[in-house]
């Protein structure tokens, strides 16, 4: 036995949904702003160190210039010399103010002053500042660490390391040999405590001649507690920008994923078969795609339970329509079986012949009926002028009626063809339906008069009888399945009360409507029936 391979569920593209795509930028927001937070803080860190070494090269010229002129005296045969004594006083106090080290090299590279050093009459002291002890307790010790913590900065492993040594010369350091010849030397390393460490070396000159150098180091604290700063404001942007994601992503779940949740479960107890109890949300108040999604099942609900009523109604109403010409059928077939009169069984399978009859139509019919809905949803609406079709028909008619019968009245525009969007064939069923169920109720001479007008955007066709009317009352219930009125005298069983109910159910599938009324008279007395067929212009 062959089975039907499983059809596989569409597979679901992420990135494809819109929703996806909005969670995705909200989310993303955060780690957007952290990474161009940091390369901003790169060139923040380089744009630091070349501001402060500019600040370094300018104290060190000044201070240069003030040795120059001051402690630099001539010596005999006309050579230059400083004065080492008064250029460590000088060197001291100039640097002093500035926070800064600054070292002086002599022509041939000799350590010939320090600012961390001061004479005493038993020689140089050096000095080494030491920050002052914090007080006991939590804050203080606290307030410490958040002070290391301002002033760190990672070793760069790619600088070369700041090592001093108390017998320090200017061929150690690259920027004071170009001092020495004269151009102003930069240098970067960093500290083995951690941080870098900046020098900045210019030329000492008299009368335009080199003298020595003067190299000014600072240990980078400032572009450290710079740099601090703006991590601690891109931190506070982080957060921020977390919280505000955080926010959103609750926002969303609240607006969009739980509402959608909640149809889909709602969807789910429907599928399931839950009786008429699983309710679609009404969320149309929303005003959004959310609130038509709500809205949408809603009435896709409300058809799926209308359509099933609808079902339940016409199985029941076919159970009923069939079992009578059986019944009748089975007691013919009995009662044939039990008689021997000739001209009885006649009659008997008469009855049976004209029930057999009966229930080849009423099956064509209801088969008829069962296939509209599903043919009509499949079918592609084509422009049909339904002028032509009423000529057409009222022609046909009136060659093939049989004498005394009703003629046909055909008012049209003269160049309107009154265009709609249907199916040919079904719109042809609707008029023959109608025009047929007239004939039979007019008396013989009759007139059918057959209409049609245009009027604001829709099409009207109208079918009027001269026959006894529609009974009051009974205008809607005409259209209902099994319904049957038939004129005095006519055959029982000959119609199977399915036409104006098929012709209901076409007209609505183009989404028209059709009606019936009563013509009267000057006087109130009804003289006919009208069927008003309204359908949206093409």
């Amino acid at each position: 036995m062959k089975t039907e391979p499983v059809r596989r569920r569409g597979r679901w593209r992420p990135l494809a949904s819109p929703l996806t795509r909005r969670i995705l930028a909200v989310n993303l927001i955060a780690p957007v702003l952290l990474v161009a937070g940091l390369m901003f803080l790169d060139r923040y860190k380089q744009a630091l160190i070349e501001s402060e070494l500019a600040g370094l090269a300018t104290q060190a010229e000044m201070v240069a210039g003030a040795v120059g002129e001051s402690a630099v005296a001539e010596q005999s045969l006309g050579f230059l010399e400083i004065n080492a004594e008064l250029a460590q006083l000088m060197v001291r106090r100039l640097a002093q103010p500035a926070q800064v080290r600054a070292r002086l090299f002599d022509a041939v590279g000799d350590l010939a002053a320090d600012s961390q050093f001061v004479l005493s009459a038993k020689g140089n002291i050096q000095i080494e500042d030491l920050d002052p002890p914090p007080p006991p307790g939590f804050w203080s010790d606290l307030a410490a660490r958040w002070d290391r913590l301002s002033h760190w900065m990672p070793a760069d492993p790619d600088l070369p390391v700041h090592v001093e040594r108390l017998d320090s010369r200017g061929d150690q350091f690259p920027e004071v040999v170009a001092a020495l010849a004269g151009e102003t030397g930069t240098a970067i390393r960093s500290s083995p405590e951690g941080g870098i460490v900046l020098s900045v070396a210019v030329p000492v000159s008299r009368y335009k001649q080199v003298v020595g150098a003067l190299m000014v180091t600072h240990d980078g604290r400032a572009v450290a507690h710079g740099l601090f700063q703006v991590r601690l404001a891109i931190a506070q942007v982080f957060i921020v920008t977390l919280a505000v994601t955080v926010g959103l992503s609750f926002f969303l779940a609240g607006t969009i994923a739980r509402p959608v949740r909640r149809l889909a479960m709602a969807a789910h107890q429907v599928r399931r078969g839950q009786g008429r109890r699983a309710r679609i949300p009404d969320l149309s108040a929303r005003g959004d795609e959310i609130g038509e999604l709500s809205l949408a099942l809603k009435e896709m609900t409300a058809a799926l339970w209308t359509r099933m009523d609808a079902i339940e109604r016409f199985a029941a109403d076919v159970s009923h329509e069939i079992k009578n010409p059986l019944t009748s059928v089975r007691s013919a077939v009995e009662t044939a079986a039990r008689i021997s009169d000739p001209d009885k069984q006649k009659r008997l399978l008469e009855i049976i012949r004209d029930d057999v009859e009966r229930l080849n139509r009423l099956i064509t019919d209801i088969s008829d009926a069962s296939r509209v809905d599903a043919e009509m949803s499949r079918a592609e609406m084509e422009p049909v002028p339904l002028a032509t079709l009423l000529a057409t028909l009222a022609q046909v008619y009136q060659d093939t009626g049989a004498e005394g019968a009703p003629g046909l009245l055909v008012t049209l525009p003269d160049s309107d063809p009154l265009t709609v969007a249907g199916i040919d064939g079904r719109l042809v069923q609707v008029l023959r339906n109608l025009i047929g169920n007239a004939l039979s109720f007019s008396p013989i001479g009759g007139t059918i008069r057959l209409s049609g007008w245009r009027d604001d955007g829709v099409i009207h066709i109208a079918v009027e009888d001269d026959g006894p009317g529609i009974p009051e009352g009974k205008l809607d219930a005409i259209f209902g399945r099994f319904y049957t009125e038939r004129p005095a005298g006519e055959k029982f069983g000959t119609h199977s009360g399915l036409g104006l109910s098929i012709s209901k159910q076409i007209i609505d599938a183009h989404q028209g409507r059709i009606h019936a009324e009563n013509r009267t008279d000057a006087d109130g007395r009804v003289i006919g029936a009208r069927f008003v067929v309204t359908l949206p212009a093409h």
